[in-house]
């Protein structure tokens, strides 16, 4: 279930400027289909660039430059495994984040019912 930001859980979900800007930049970079994609693969699994391009059909080099911007910008993390590099989601929020983003377009798209 949804809990607020450890900082907003006494207010009334009124961010400051500084934390408006963070998810400002942060939706900015969930704004593109093909970061949203990637981000939905990681969801479920920990992938090397190879099986991002064979889930998404994205040619390589574009998922490593977006994978790039989802690292510089705090959503993925990477680690070596010999010489692939395993791409990650940072962490619950983001997974949280993307899923329900995606499951609000899919109520969007479908017409079926907004709910809580």
């Amino acid at each position: 279930m949804y809990a607020p930001p450890h900082s907003l859980a006494v207010e009334a979900a009124q961010p400051t400027g500084e934390q408006a800007r963070a998810a400002a930049d942060l939706l900015r970079l969930l704004a593109d289909p093909t970061r949203l994609r990637l981000l939905a693969a990681l969801t479920t699994a920990d992938r090397d660039v190879t099986e991002l391009t064979e889930l998404t059909g994205v040619p390589r080099p574009a998922v490593s430059q977006h994978l790039s911007k989802l690292r510089l910008g705090g959503l993925v993390q990477a680690h070596p495994d010999g010489r692939r590099r395993i791409y990650t989601v940072k962490n619950g929020h983001v997974r949280r984040l993307v899923t329900e983003t995606l499951a609000h377009a899919d109520h969007l798209l479908s017409g079926l019912p907004d709910h809580e």
